[in-house]
């Protein structure tokens, strides 16, 4: 696969400002701050200028630099959004392309910018019903008419970037929208070490080969502990398969962590389930890769990097069949998909008892393998160059045919490359999408 960094005059010079309401370094950090933060270096790497604007969090700098891309910290949860707005109006002018990020709601950078200015809103997943976990009942209903009817609006014109299939489907379904969709999937970058379980040798003992016991079989739980992401399901696993001895093992923080210990304690399953809380990159790609399966309890995902993390060390994923995480997860390939009706202790012992078969793990460990070997930050950063090259209206690689005009961006397709444009159904974006989920099998 020939990679977009041989292309760096696409984008080399443009003055790029992605706005996402936390950054890698904030402490609630996740999946979508990795996305941003990738786009950034990607576009960072073929010669853009990149501003990456920000909440400020307890702790962190005002300004900051990494990767050589400007960080620019203002206003915390709530306040970061008519903050950003104030800063950007002040400096509209500034940037040639804007990536927009809505966490829930996006920043409506379209409403201070000029209107030649290209702004692409990048669409993670509908938040509509986690509204209602989060916040009251009055700010969850504002939170539905932002995120639905006034997005729609303001960027009915605009080109939006979904992560998944899923996504770009729920936009059209449950938000109305009308606009042109292109999806770039999240990404993973090469590991540097494979990470593996330690392998115990057989000792021998007068001739006579004595096996050792199979360890305690793990599981891992990987994700901010927080509502939405359901961390206390996993405690109905780890009872139905306490007798096995399997032990689960819950990675990451987040305010739901106090509630969780407690009813961990209470449920007396504190020799089966352990809190390891926030856990260093290395350390944590070590324990998922000494763990015989993942789970991810979530409600809905854009798509669910740890999911893809957990598949590039061989580790297969038991998920519900939600938004996102039916992306992620290829049903009996790469993990299973717990469908309505369905239990998901019931899901995961009977996935433990096929990943019992030492041929049918390394099976499924080497389809996960080859699945998450398909998805590189670098391309899709690339192919957000692409996008933005092409509404600035830089100077593309010889032999190109990508459309110049910044006129092209201004509609629901783009002129000249409709391939760059997703219809409004689902099924027809299915067949029209410039990136396709491979089948299962």
């Amino acid at each position: 696969m020939a990679r977009c960094t041989d292309r760096r005059e696409a984008v080399d010079g443009l003055r790029v400002a992605i706005v996402n309401w936390r950054d890698p370094w904030h402490p609630e950090a996740g999946g979508a701050e990795a996305y941003a933060f990738q786009m950034a270096r990607g576009l960072r790497r073929r010669g853009a200028s990149v501003t990456f604007l920000t909440a400020r969090a307890a702790g962190q700098s005002a300004a900051d630099c990494h990767d050589d891309i400007e960080i620019v910290r203002i206003g915390s949860r709530f306040t970061v959004y008519p903050r950003v707005l104030g800063w950007l109006w002040r400096r509209r002018r500034r940037f040639d392309a804007v990536v927009d990020c809505q966490n829930g709601i996006p920043f409506f950078t379209p409403c201070v910018l000029p209107a030649t200015v290209p702004v692409f809103c990048v669409m993670h997943h509908v938040h509509d019903a986690q509204f209602g976990v989060h916040f009251s009942p009055l700010l969850a209903a504002v939170g539905r008419l932002l995120e639905g009817r006034v997005a729609r609006l303001v960027y009915r014109r605009k080109l939006c970037i979904a992560v998944s299939q899923s996504t770009a489907d729920a936009m059209a379904e449950r938000l109305g929208w009308t606009g042109a969709v292109r999806i770039i999937p999240n990404g993973l970058s090469p590991l540097v070490e494979v990470v593996e379980a330690p392998v115990v040798e057989a000792t021998v003992v007068e001739a006579t080969v004595v096996e050792p016991p199979a360890p305690p079989a793990s599981i891992t739980w990987v994700g901010r502990m927080v509502a939405h992401k359901r961390a206390e399901l996993v405690l109905d696993v780890a009872a139905r398969l306490a007798p096995a001895g399997v032990t689960i093992d819950v990675i990451g923080r987040g305010p739901a962590s106090e509630l969780l210990a407690a009813e961990i304690a209470r449920r007396d399953l504190a020799g089966s389930v352990r809190l390891r809380g926030y856990l260093a990159e290395d350390d944590k790609r070590a324990a998922v890769a000494a763990s015989v399966l993942h789970l991810n309890t979530s409600q809905g995902e854009g798509w669910g990097l740890c999911v893809l993390e957990a598949a590039q060390l061989g580790v297969p994923t038991v998920a519900y069949d939600v938004d996102g995480l039916r992306d992620a997860v290829r049903h009996g390939v790469t993990g299973w998909l717990v469908r309505t009706g369905e239990r998901i202790e019931d899901v995961t012992q009977k996935a433990m008892a096929e990943l019992a078969d030492p041929v049918r793990r390394a099976e499924i460990a080497q389809a996960c393998r080859a699945w998450a070997g398909q998805f590189e930050w670098d391309r899709s950063a690339g192919e957000l160059a692409e996008l933005i090259a092409t509404a600035a209206g830089a100077a593309l690689p010889a032999g190109d045919e990508t459309a110049t005009a910044r006129a092209a961006w201004t509609g629901p397709t783009p002129a000249g490359r409709p391939d760059l444009a997703l219809p409004a159904t689902g099924e027809s974006r299915r067949a029209a999408g410039t990136w396709q989920q491979a089948p299962p099998g």
